[in-house]
């Protein structure tokens, strides 16, 4: 019987260490995983760079929004959320400058284009201007959603050809024809906002 006892009392032993074993091999490994998560999400946040900022009404308009530029790896994306517009096409375009302090957003200056070429679609052949992104439609509330990605940009680096800081977003009020030189005759600055980090 007292041997029976002393297996049943080394048997017992046995579980509870085996159980403290799996318990902390488990504690490791649930560490070393959020360990690697947290590696990971570092990694991604060092790759990617986001500028968001607010557009804010011109020339008389209720026109504004909020737009993003997430550059990650060599690829940039915009995003632009507006609000205020009137129903149909109006033409958005990266300007010259960060500078929207005029009244009809002109202080913002003619479309970035530091490669002088003509102006002209995204992509034409012809040329086109950095800064030519394009047209968008607006629904019958005045809202829009437009969706940009090149890796004709970047946000910070050393090359002013690709570098959209310290530059302007302009929505105009009309459409952009994509031939009347030097910015497709798109009619008025409704919302501007400086590209500033």
């Amino acid at each position: 019987m007292k041997i029976f006892k002393m297996e049943l009392a080394l048997l017992a032993l046995l579980v509870a260490f085996s159980c403290k074993e799996v318990k902390k091999e488990a504690s490791d490994a649930k560490e070393e995983v959020e360990d690697l998560m947290d590696e990971a999400e570092n990694e991604m946040n060092d790759d990617e760079t986001v500028v968001k900022f607010m557009l804010e009404p011109k020339s008389d308009s209720n026109v504004k929004g909020e737009v993003t530029f997430t550059q990650d790896d060599d690829e940039v994306e915009m995003v632009a959320m507006l609000s205020g517009l009137s129903e149909g096409e109006h033409a958005i375009h990266i300007h010259q400058t960060a500078d929207c302090t005029a009244a009809d957003g002109s202080s913002a200056g003619g479309h970035w284009n530091p490669t002088n070429e003509p102006h002209g679609k995204w992509g034409a052949s012809e040329g086109y201007h950095k800064g030519d992104i394009g047209n968008f439609t607006a629904d019958a509330d005045g809202n829009a959603k437009i969706e940009f990605e090149t890796d004709e940009w970047c946000i910070g680096c050393d090359d002013e050809n690709k570098n959209i800081l310290g530059k302007g977003v302009i929505v105009h009020q009309g459409v952009d024809d994509y031939t009347s030189q030097p910015s497709g005759d798109a009619g008025a600055r409704v919302s501007c906002a400086g590209i500033i980090e």
